[in-house]
């Protein structure tokens, strides 16, 4: 791959990396624990502990794409950067740019 996507795709991951820090501190505000001195009444309180739950799904799956960003990132400059850990066939540059914390092709994914 040459520097000029190399350095395409260093700037998306580091895009990516600030995006998803913002998105994980906003999950945190909205998983914090609801308190059972609120009377917000019973259907209410469960519709927030039903939210908290998705939020803290979606909170678990950001600081993973956060994990995945990082060592995406540190090991761009690798000479196996942009393969597919299962076939070893190149990613193309879309997908990378796409999804950069992807390790694998669009076939091997699925």
């Amino acid at each position: 791959m040459d520097s000029k996507k190399l350095q395409r795709i260093h700037d998306k991951i580091e895009d990516e990396i600030d995006k998803t820090k913002t998105a994980i501190l906003n999950y945190k505000k909205l998983t914090k624990p609801i308190a059972p001195e609120n009377a917000i009444g019973r259907i209410s309180r469960m519709d927030a502990i039903n939210n908290k739950t998705v939020n803290e799904a979606a909170l678990r799956k950001a600081e993973q794409k956060l994990v995945n960003l990082k060592v995406a990132l540190s090991n761009i400059n690798d000479s196996d950067f942009g393969h597919c850990y299962k076939c070893n066939n190149q990613i193309p540059i879309g997908r990378i740019l796409l999804m950069p914390h992807t390790r694998y092709c669009v076939h091997c994914a699925s």
